[in-house]
C-alpha cells in the first residue's frame, strides 16, 4: 500500500488548509468532551486543554489500525487522510509554538514519547511522530525502574509547563507492563491588551445559584471590546497583548442559566456567535481565579465511542512490530491522564496543561441593560482561550466557583 511518508522535512508553510482542518477536529472534540466532563462533575469547575488531549491522542492514533483506528477517528473527529491529518497537527504546532518569532506572549508546546527499551516498536512509527509532532524520544525502563521513570516523566512535564503541572502521572499509574507513555504539554502566559486596574478590584457576590453566593474578588473596567448577546446569553472577547490569542467568555443572562446554555454549545454554535461579535463599549466585571483540574479519560473516551483502544482487542500494530516474538499480544491504551492549570488576574492569564496518553487549561466571565452593555460575570459561565488565526481552542472551562481552597 502507498503509505510512504516523505523522508525529508515536510514544508509546513505551504498551505494552512491542513492546520485549519486540525483545528476543526480539535474544536469539535473539545465540545464533545466538555459535555462529558460537565456530566461527570455536576456543579464543579471544569478546566482542560482540548489541544493537548487531542494532540497526545493524535500521536497515539498514528499507530492504530483497523477498528481501533476507525473508532478513534470517529471520537476525535479525524477525517482527512493520515498524512494530511498529521501534517495539519504539525503545522498547527509550529504556528502555536511561534516558529522562533518575537511575540507579546509566551506559548510553548512540547511532545515526548517514553518507550520501554528493548521493546519491539517500529522505527517508522517513531519517525512519523518525530517528523510531524517534533516529539522527543526517550528510552526508559518501566520494568525495572517504574517509579524512577514516573518521576522522570513528571519532571519533564513540570519543566515544560513552568512548574504549573506537577505529578501528572500519579503513583501507581505506571507498572511493569507499561510499554509507552505519550506526553503533550502546553503552556501559555499572556497579558491583557487592556489590563484591569488592581485598585479597582473589590470583593463582590458571585452567585453559585439563584439564592446562594460567595464573596469573590471582582475585577472591573469599562472599555471597548468585541461583544454580542442574544435572548439567553452574551459573549465577550478579551484579547491578549498582540491580539493573536483571546479569552472568550460566554455568560448566561440568568444566574442559573448555565445548564440551558451548555445544551446548545457546539463548535458550530460558537463559530456562529464569534462571527456576530461587534466592537462596542462594555462594562466588564470578571472574577479573579486560579485553579487546577485533573481528569482520567479512559472511561469517558470509551463511552464516547472508542472502547477497543483500551481493550485486549486493541490493534496498535502501526507502532509495534508484531512479527517479533514477545511475551505479550501488542499494546493497548491503559489510561489517558490530563491536568490543567489556569490563573486569571488583572494583568492577564497564565494557563498550562499536560496529557499523558495526560493534559490541562484556563479562562473566565459576566448582565445587560442598555445603553451601555454590562458584562457582569458574577454567576457561572463558560470560558475558553483560542488562537485567533487557526481558531483552535487551546483551553476550555466552566467557572462555577472562583473561590477554591
Amino acid at each position: 500500500p502507498e503509505e510512504d511518508f516523505p523522508v525529508d522535512e515536510p514544508n509546513l508553510s505551504d498551505t494552512n488548509i491542513d492546520y485549519e482542518t486540525a483545528a476543526g477536529s480539535i474544536n469539535a472534540f473539545a465540545w464533545d468532551l466538555y459535555q462529558q466532563l460537565i456530566a461527570a462533575k455536576p456543579g464543579e469547575n471544569v478546566f482542560f486543554s482540548p489541544y493537548s488531549i487531542s494532540t497526545a491522542l493524535a500521536m497515539t492514533y498514528a499507530g492504530a489500525k483497523e477498528q481501533t483506528k476507525e473508532q478513534m477517528a470517529e471520537v476525535l473527529n479525524y477525517d482527512p487522510p493520515d498524512e494530511q491529518l498529521h501534517a495539519g497537527f504539525g503545522q498547527l504546532q509550529n504556528h502555536l509554538d511561534g516558529e522562533g518569532e518575537e511575540r507579546n506572549y509566551v506559548l510553548n508546546v512540547a511532545n515526548a514519547l517514553w518507550a520501554q527499551e528493548g521493546y519491539a516498536f517500529l522505527n517508522e512509527y517513531f519517525d512519523l511522530v518525530e517528523q510531524y509532532y517534533g516529539s522527543a524520544l526517550y528510552g526508559v525502563d518501566f520494568i525495572n525502574a517504574t517509579e524512577q521513570t514516573r518521576q522522570t516523566i513528571n519532571t519533564w512535564v513540570e519543566e515544560k509547563t513552568h512548574d504549573k503541572i506537577k505529578d501528572l502521572i500519579p503513583e501507581g499509574a505506571l507498572s511493569k507492563i507499561t510499554r509507552l507513555v505519550l506526553t503533550n504539554a502546553i503552556y501559555f502566559k499572556g497579558t491583557w491588551k487592556i489590563q484591569f486596574v488592581e485598585e479597582d478590584t473589590e470583593d463582590d457576590p458571585f452567585w453559585i445559584s439563584s439564592q446562594d453566593y460567595i464573596m469573590a474578588p471582582m475585577m472591573r473596567m469599562t472599555d471597548t471590546f468585541n461583544y454580542w448577546s442574544n435572548d439567553h446569553c452574551k459573549m465577550l472577547e478579551l484579547p491578549y497583548d498582540g491580539e493573536e490569542l483571546s479569552m472568550i467568555i460566554i455568560l448566561p443572562h440568568e444566574r442559573e442559566g448555565l445548564e440551558f446554555l451548555e445544551q446548545s454549545l457546539s463548535s458550530a454554535t460558537i463559530d456562529d456567535w464569534l462571527t456576530q461579535l461587534t466592537s462596542r463599549k462594555v462594562q466588564v466585571y470578571l472574577p479573579k481565579f486560579e485553579l487546577t483540574d485533573m481528569c482520567k479519560l479512559k472511561d469517558i473516551l470509551s463511552q464516547m465511542g472508542m472502547p477497543i483502544a483500551f481493550s485486549n482487542g486493541a490493534d496498535f500494530s502501526g507502532m509495534v512490530d508484531m512479527s517479533i516474538p514477545r511475551n505479550d499480544d501488542g499494546v493497548k491504551i491503559g489510561e489517558v491522564l490530563h491536568k490543567a492549570f489556569i490563573e486569571v488576574n488583572e494583568e492577564g492569564t497564565e494557563a498550562a496543561a499536560a496529557t499523558a496518553v495526560i493534559m490541562v487549561g484556563i479562562t473566565s466571565v459576566g448582565d445587560s441593560p442598555p445603553p451601555l452593555p454590562i458584562f457582569r460575570a458574577d454567576h457561572p459561565f463558560v470560558y475558553l482561550i483560542r488562537d485567533n488565526l487557526s481558531g483552535s481552542i487551546l483551553f476550555l472551562g466552566r467557572m462555577m466557583n472562583p473561590v477554591t481552597e
